[in-house]
C-alpha cells in the first residue's frame, strides 16, 4: 500500500522510519501540457479523475443505450441509482420540478461516489477528494446552476432583492439579516460544500495511512512491539469498512445539499 511505501527502512530500534504526512497527497507529474500559457500536470489524481469519468458514461450509456421492458443487470443497476436519486433526493426535496435535475445529480453523486472509492481501492488507495481542487469545483458547478436558475426564474434583481430582503422580516434586522444573507448564499455555502467533502475525505485517508504504515512499522522492529502489529492491521480493516460508510454518506450529502440549494433559488419564497 501507499502508507508502506511511506515508511523507509528500519533498524531494530525504529530508526529510518517516517510516519505518514502531507507528501502523501503529493503526486509527481506523469506529462505536462500548456495551453494558452497556461501549465497542466497530469498526475494519478487526474488520472483516476478521468478514469472515473469515463466509467461512469460508459456505464450508464451501457445501461440505458437499448432500455427493456424487462431490464438486464446492467439496466437494472443503472436503474436502481436514478431511481433512488430521482425519488429520495430530487422529487423529494425540490418537488416534481426535480425531475428534470435528476440526470444531473445522479451523475454528480456517481462522480462524487465513485472518486471517494479510490481511497479503499487496491492500486488507487487515495481518494480524489482528498485534493481540495476537485471538491471546490464541483462546490462551483453547484452555486454556478442554483444562482443561475434563480435568476432565470426570477429575474437579476428580484432575486437578489428576495435573497438579501426575505419578506415578512422588520425592517430594522435586515441591517442585520442582510449582510448574514449575502456572505451565506455567495460564500459559505459554496465553501462549507467544498470542506465538508474534501476534510472528511482528508481526514479518512490519514486515519488508514496512519494504522497501515504503523503495521510497517511494527512488523520490522525487532522488540516486543511486534505482537501489536495484529491489532493495528485489525484497525486498519475496521477503518476501510466505516471509510465505505463516510464515501457513501459524503457522495449523499453533497448531491442533497446541492438540490436543497436549487429548491431554494426556484421557491418563491425561501
Amino acid at each position: 500500500m501507499r502508507a508502506a511505501a511511506l515508511a523507509t527502512p528500519v533498524t531494530a530500534a525504529g530508526k529510518g522510519y517516517e510516519p505518514p504526512s502531507l507528501e502523501a497527497f503529493h503526486f509527481k507529474s506523469f506529462f505536462d501540457f500548456s495551453v494558452l500559457g497556461v501549465q497542466f500536470h497530469v498526475t494519478k489524481i487526474v488520472t483516476m479523475m478521468l478514469f472515473a469519468t469515463l466509467v461512469i458514461a460508459i456505464f450508464f450509456l451501457a445501461a440505458f443505450r437499448h432500455p427493456r421492458l424487462v431490464p438486464g443487470k446492467l439496466q437494472a443497476a443503472g436503474e436502481i441509482i436514478y431511481d433512488f436519486i430521482r425519488n429520495s433526493i430530487a422529487v423529494d426535496v425540490i418537488g416534481r420540478e426535480g425531475v428534470r435535475f435528476a440526470p444531473y445529480l445522479t451523475t454528480l453523486f456517481a462522480f462524487v461516489f465513485l472518486n471517494n472509492l479510490f481511497g479503499i481501492l487496491p492500486l488507487a488507495q487515495v481518494p480524489v477528494n482528498s485534493r481540495i481542487a476537485f471538491p471546490a469545483f464541483l462546490a462551483l458547478i453547484s452555486w454556478v446552476l442554483f444562482n443561475y436558475l434563480g435568476i432565470q426564474r426570477k429575474g437579476f434583481g428580484p432575486y437578489f432583492k428576495e435573497m438579501l430582503f426575505p419578506p415578512g422580516v422588520p425592517k430594522p434586522v435586515y441591517i442585520l439579516l442582510t449582510p448574514i444573507e449575502f456572505v451565506s448564499t455567495l460564500f459559505v455555502r459554496p465553501f462549507t460544500l467544498a470542506v465538508r467533502l474534501f476534510a472528511n475525505m482528508f481526514a479518512g485517508h490519514i486515519m488508514l495511512l496512519v494504522f497501515i504504515s504503523g503495521t510497517t512499522y511494527l512488523l520490522t522492529v525487532s522488540n516486543f512491539s511486534k505482537a501489536f502489529a495484529p491489532v493495528s492491521f485489525l484497525m486498519a480493516i475496521v477503518l476501510s469498512v466505516f471509510e465505505m460508510l463516510i464515501i457513501a454518506l459524503q457522495a449523499y450529502i453533497f448531491t442533497i445539499l446541492t438540490a436543497q440549494y436549487v429548491s431554494g433559488a426556484l421557491a418563491e419564497e425561501h
